[in-house]
């Protein structure tokens, strides 16, 4: 069996599983946020109204929930959510609650492995789509919709049709000028946003091996926008080392059988990989940085689960480090411990002296809620994950995706940039 079989095999209390399977999976831990907490809640008094008892959850021990989605609230229905969303963890018991202002409030995907909630071979679901991203520890991290997440808050277990698993193999370290968001988007610029549909993305091989934790997040986070179930990379001493440095100190590997079957093997050169964009309207619409359009940009963005990791913000501030911003750009740390980070290694003076706007920690603008989004006709590079019609902003604004490093370049010429171009 690959690791994703023998995660499920463990949690269905079954010696083998393969894929095609329906089995019913024991979970070691479950999320909601400020979007999906009000909708599972709602699911709660349709089953109230039906004689269900919903008055105690399996286990609140292995339940957390965050505020990230409209945070700092944005208007009415947002501040609304979050005192219900508050009140929920206080009337079940559930003590990890990461409430905006509290010191630990960040993004749902990155308080996962910043506070090490949830280990290697644990099944993890979570109230949204990017849940994908903790993959990286070496569990099977999905996202479930609003009735499945009620399922198992109640009774703390749910089906899975085991899935088929793609291997995508990486030979050798990536240049300096290339990240993890290249080799993605790479991924789903040659498989397509349907490529991975109900299937698991694993990732392997010596360029996996070289990355670091934050690198492989990136890549499983985006396992989202080629239609997968989950994203995985076999968890190594690299996860458990940081792991460890949180606080978690019973990490313990996973690995696959080494006869382990794949559906299909996808194989990178990583010498070959250059710095790409995606173009309006798909994370599948892949250009080389060099050969994409010259438009004029009105805005960089950095931030979200995917791209403003600490990692991220290095890079960034690498490019931006002595240089003025041509065009609005934001910076976002995914989580407070990463802002205060940035803020004591000299980062965040960097970014401000660019002309850059520094803001708190939210999900706001990448899901074109608040603090950032676009309006009518404006051109934007994002760190994003998505560039749908609208998922910034206004139906009729542009979103290209692109690495943090093309993202600072092109923040500092005002049109996309590879970060080797720049003077």
């Amino acid at each position: 069996m690959n690791i994703v079989e023998k995660i499920l095999a463990r949690a269905s209390g079954k010696s083998q599983v393969a894929p095609g399977d329906v089995i019913f999976a024991k979970v070691d831990k479950v999320m909601v946020h400020d979007v999906s907490g009000p909708g599972v809640l709602k699911v709660f008094d349709k089953l109230k109204n039906k004689g269900v008892d919903v008055s105690k959850l399996w286990d609140p021990s292995k339940v957390w929930v965050a505020e990230d989605h409209f945070v700092p609230s944005a208007e009415k229905v947002s501040a609304e959510n979050i005192v219900k969303l508050s009140n929920f963890t206080k009337n079940y018991g559930i003590e990890k609650h990461f409430k905006y202002g509290m010191g630990q409030y960040g993004i749902c995907h990155t308080l996962s492995h910043e506070e090490a909630m949830v280990m290697p071979g644990d099944v993890y679901v979570g109230g949204d789509s990017h849940t994908n991203t903790t993959g990286a520890l070496g569990a099977f991290a999905c996202g479930l919709g609003h009735t499945d997440i009620a399922y198992v808050l109640l009774n703390g277990q749910i089906w899975f049709k085991v899935p088929e698993t793609d291997y995508f193999k990486l030979n050798g370290k990536l240049p300096d000028h290339v990240m993890a968001k290249d080799l993605i988007l790479k991924i789903i610029g040659d498989i397509g946003t349907d490529g991975g549909n109900y299937r698991t993305m694993q990732f392997g091989g010596s360029g996996i091996d070289e990355m670091s934790v934050e690198s492989r997040l990136t890549l499983c986070n985006m396992t989202t926008e080629a239609g997968a179930k989950n994203g995985i990379v076999e968890a190594d001493q690299k996860v458990v080392d940081y792991l460890s440095s949180r606080g978690a100190t019973n990490a313990q590997v996973f690995k696959g059988d080494d006869d382990a079957q794949y559906a299909n093997v996808y194989e990178y050169e990583a010498s070959e990989m250059e710095p790409l964009v995606a173009k309006p309207f798909s994370p599948e619409n892949v250009a080389v940085v060099r050969e994409a359009p010259s438009v004029e940009l009105d805005k960089s963005y950095i931030g979200s689960c995917t791209g403003a990791k600490y990692e991220d913000l290095e890079a960034a501030a690498k490019i931006l480090k002595g240089k003025t911003v041509k065009i609005r750009t934001e910076i976002l740390p995914a989580s407070i411990s990463i802002y205060k980070r940035a803020m004591e290694n000299g980062l965040l003076t960097i970014f401000l002296d660019a002309g850059v706007t520094v803001g708190p920690p939210t999900c706001g603008a990448c899901c074109g809620a608040h603090m950032g989004v676009l309006a009518k006709n404006e051109i934007c590079i994002s760190t994003t994950n998505r560039n749908f019609p609208g998922r910034m902003g206004h139906v009729e604004s542009e979103t290209y995706l692109s690495s943090p490093m093309v993202a600072a370049a092109s923040a500092v010429t005002g049109k996309i940039t590879d970060p080797r171009d720049l003077q």
